[in-house]
Formats: C-alpha cells, structure tokens, sequence
C-alpha cells in the first residue's frame, strides 16, 4: 500500500477538489477552520474534517518552496515586507507593466491620464521596445534617486525575468530578495560535520579562542582524521564563522559560565507549554520608583513580585512588599493567581471579563463581584528562582493545599524563566520609566533627587500597575511570542487565553475562603 501524503494546509498551499482548484488564504487552527479562494476569486471558509472527506488533491509546489537542500521552506508574502518596501515593490511593478502593457496598472480600462505614452504605445511599438525604452529610462535617472526607488538594477534583462510571474505575483517578484529574511540551513559533509562537532567539544573544555584557531582546529581534525579529505572542500573561516551561528548561536557567554552550562546535566524530554496554567513563573525584583509609604510618609524602595502564564504571556497577579518578599507574601501570590480580579473604581466597562465561552454575569455570579479582564486559574507548575522565599519549608506545604509543584529554574538556563524577565523590561520601559520617582536600572543612571520626586503611595502605585496590566497588557500584540499553531497571527495574552477556552474548554474554580486560611496556618 502506498503511503499517503500529508495535506499541506499553509497560507498560499494548493490542491484541487472535484476539478476545482482551491488555494489556502487563511488557517484558523483554533476553531478547525480553512479559508479558501478559487481561481475565480470566490472564498470560502470549510472545516477541516470537510476535507479530509473530499479527499483533496495536491497540486505541485513551486520551485522556490524548496531550499538548496531539498527541505521545504517558508515562501515569502507581501507581509514580510515593510511599508516602505512594498512602496518600492509596487513601484517596480509599475514600470514593468509599463513596458508590457504600455500602461502602468496593466490594462487600457484602467488607463491613467496621459496614457499610453508615444514610446509605451502598444499600437505603435513592440514589446522588445518597450522594454529597450524604460531600460534607457531608469538607466538615465539620478543614481540617487534610483537608489532610493529600488530602480538602480532594472536593466533590459530584468524586465524580461519580472514580466513572466503571474500579475497577482508581480508585486512580490519585483521585491528585492535581500529584503527579507535569508534562507537558513546548509548542505554539510558528513565528515565536515563531524570534525565541526569534535572542534565545538574541544572548544568548550578549553580557554576560549577565536573562530581563526577554531578554523586551525577544524584543519588539524580533517588532516588527522580524513587524510585522503581534499583540502580545498574544508569550510574557509567565515563560513566556518557562519555555520556555527548557525549551529550553536551567536556565542556571547563567558567561557567559564559556557563550560559549567555543557557539563550540567540537559538531558529529557522538552517541556512544550500548551495550555494556560500549565507553567507560570515567579520572579521578584526592586521597583525602580520611589513611593511613600503614605501620603505624607518618607520615601521608601519596594519590592516587585510578579506571576506571569509562559503560555498566554498574562500578568497574572503582582504584589508590592515594603521589604524583602517573603514565603508568606509567594503564598498569597498564587492565592491571587487562583482568584478573580475585582473590578476598581474608575475602570470602565472595556475592562470587564472579555473572554468568550463564559459570560461574564456567569462569573461576577461565582465570584460575587464584578470580574476584569484578567484570566486566572490552579497553576499546574510554577517556575521560581533560587530566592530564599521559594526554598522555605513552609512554601512546600503551601503548594500542598493548592494542588501544584514549585520547580526551581536549573541553573545558568536563563531560558526557564525569560519570560518574566522580559516582562519585567516591558513594565520599565512601558509604564515606570514615565512615573515621578523613577530611579533608573543602575545608580549610575540615578537622577539629581528621584526620592524628591516621589509623589505616589504604596496603595496608588498598586491601583497604577493594576489598571496598566488589565487595560494595556492584556490587549497588547505579542509579536515574537505568537503561538505555535499561527506565528503570524496577531495575538494578545487575552485572545490567546479564549482561543485557549475554545481548544480545551476551561475549568472556573475559585477557592473557598478555608484556602486562604489553609494557606496562611501553613507559612506562619
């Protein structure tokens, strides 16, 4: 029996149903849907399993799907592109339809005024002039100026190779390759490949050394290992310099911190986070703003403690200490996680509980007040430091009554629990940074008097960062961190949380009042 070929459903893949061509527009795996449009324009939206009944048939991908090692590779979109250079791009398609068509859109209906002019006159030139004449053109404008337009290389030839791609793909073609994103993944001998891996482990037990020794390593491993090897096949430096970019990352660690990380222990299995609540990490670290303790108080420093979901990026409880953080204060932490955040005054209705799937009478009726548009939940697992908070005996009967585990992050893998540091950066540089009495990341950065400037107290500045997370946070654009299923999506930590409750539903627990008292007996 043959083996059967997976449907590719990717933005811009084809297949054919019932002699009818069909192109994918959209994925929209959240809710199981495909947007489809046929060769005539028509869109439709079908379902998954409506495919999977009328056997779709493939139609052959382009060339330019495949890299050089045969791999499938993402194709460039217009979306790619940046304002500026889809200007640049239209512009360039503009010119070659002139010369195609004798009219810059393509088409005598859509003739603009002055058109088609004498030397673009279909009916009074040929083809191979037209291209001759706006060769001659661009080649006679300012080189500045066609620097600027993206016009400087449109050479005769050029105007050949952009007038075969369909209309629609005009656009497109005429974007310069080397503004998007280079291809990635390289063709490697094994023997290569394999004295590059024995020159990395080498590299790591040593002092560091630059890529040129690494290059004289790699030399010695082929000439000791691979005597018949031709020596010209060897990888010059700066290739070399790019495969391990390529391979092992930009390399910036500290040679004594690179060494630890590689001894340590890094095997199992990936954690893959996929579902809210899975993995939510706490992090703590002093408010860079000064704030009264009251109103007519001194200036004080607080700590900043921060609970933040890996999978939907929601803030989802904080809480400000006037010291250090405490078992106590970790404990009431995931409390607050568990709860409903009440609505404030002078919050409006847009920042009520705005997730579908769940009205929110339904949950102002369980929670007994006014819910905001903060998702909460039992974590599962919570990701924490090596704080001496997250160490206390009492924390570990404290995780006991809630029902989660408390894993420390490993140590020197910053990757465990970047998110919350991330986080962190995104509060300075969006919200604290523009508040009176803000003291900057270092002393050296410190203004003349920030303790004078300090007008805000302990319970506004909790009512500031609370407002700030409900209204601005929750509904701001991931960007980089946009899920697995759709990485080119738009998504916020509020729309990946209802795409969350439409996948797998959502379980509304809210603890008793006897979990508070539980948990407060268990850390005092």
């Amino acid at each position: 029996m043959a083996a059967q070929r997976l449907l590719d459903l990717a933005p811009g893949a084809g297949f054919r149903i019932d002699g009818v061509d069909w192109g994918v527009d959209e994925v929209q795996p959240q809710h199981g849907r495909v947007v489809l449009v046929s060769a005539e324009g028509r869109t439709e939206g079908r379902t998954v399993s409506w495919l999977m009944h009328h056997r779709p048939e493939p139609l052959a991908k382009a060339a330019e799907t495949s890299g050089r090692d045969g791999r499938r590779a993402q194709p460039r979109t217009l979306a790619d592109l940046t304002s500026l250079q889809l200007q640049r791009a239209r512009l360039r398609a503009e010119h070659v339809r002139e010369a195609v068509t004798g009219f810059r859109d393509g088409h005598p209906a859509k003739a603009r005024p002055g058109e088609p002019r004498a030397e673009y006159d279909p009916a009074r030139t040929t083809l191979m002039q037209r291209r001759r004449t706006k060769a001659r053109e661009l080649a006679g404008l300012d080189p500045l100026e066609a620097e600027l337009l993206g016009l400087r290389r449109m050479s005769e030839r050029t105007l050949i190779r952009l007038s075969a791609p369909h209309v629609e793909e005009l656009v497109l073609a005429c974007a310069d390759g080397r503004w998007t994103r280079r291809r990635t993944g390289r063709v490697v001998r094994p023997e290569i490949r394999e004295a590059i891996l024995a020159v990395r482990q080498e590299s790591v037990r040593r002092s560091r050394i630059s890529m040129r020794g690494k290059h004289r390593l790699l030399h010695q491993y082929m000439a000791e290992r691979f005597p018949g090897f031709p020596t010209k096949d060897v990888p010059s430096c700066d290739t070399l310099a790019r495969i391990w970019r390529e391979w092992f990352g930009p390399g910036g660690a500290r040679q004594r911190y690179l060494g630890t990380a590689q001894m340590l222990d890094d095997t199992g299995p990936r954690v893959v986070v996929h579902r809210p609540g899975q993995v939510v990490a706490l992090d703590s670290t002093p408010l860079p703003v000064k704030l009264r303790e009251s109103v007519f108080g001194e200036p004080v420093s607080v700590m900043l403690t921060l609970a933040l979901d890996l999978y939907t990026h929601s803030c989802c409880a904080f809480r400000l200490t006037m010291v250090s953080d405490t078992s106590v204060d970790v404990a009431m932490l995931l409390r607050d996680v568990m709860m409903p955040l009440p609505m404030r005054e002078g919050w409006g209705e847009e920042m009520e509980w705005p997730c579908p799937g769940v009205p929110a009478d339904i949950v102002a009726d369980f929670a007994g007040h006014k819910v905001a548009g903060l998702p909460f939940f039992a974590p599962e697992t919570v990701t924490t430091d090596h704080g001496t908070p997250y160490k206390n005996h009492q924390i570990v009967q404290a995780q006991d009554e809630i029902g989660c585990n408390i894993l420390p992050a490993r140590t020197l893998r910053a990757t465990d629990k970047y998110a919350v540091e991330r986080a962190f950066g995104s509060l300075k540089t969006m919200l604290l940074e523009h508040l009176l009495g803000f003291t900057g990341t270092d002393v050296a950065d410190r203004g003349a008097d920030p303790e004078a400037d300090a007008v805000l107290a302990l319970g506004q500045m909790e009512h500031v960062i609370a407002t700030w997370i409900v209204r601005i946070w929750q509904n701001h654009a991931l960007g980089e961190y946009a899920p697995s299923w759709e990485p080119g999506g738009h998504h916020s930590p509020n729309s990946l949380f209802a795409a969350a409750m439409h996948q797998g539903g959502w379980a509304m627990q809210i603890p008793t009042p006897e979990l508070y008292t539980s948990s407060c007996a268990s850390t005092t």
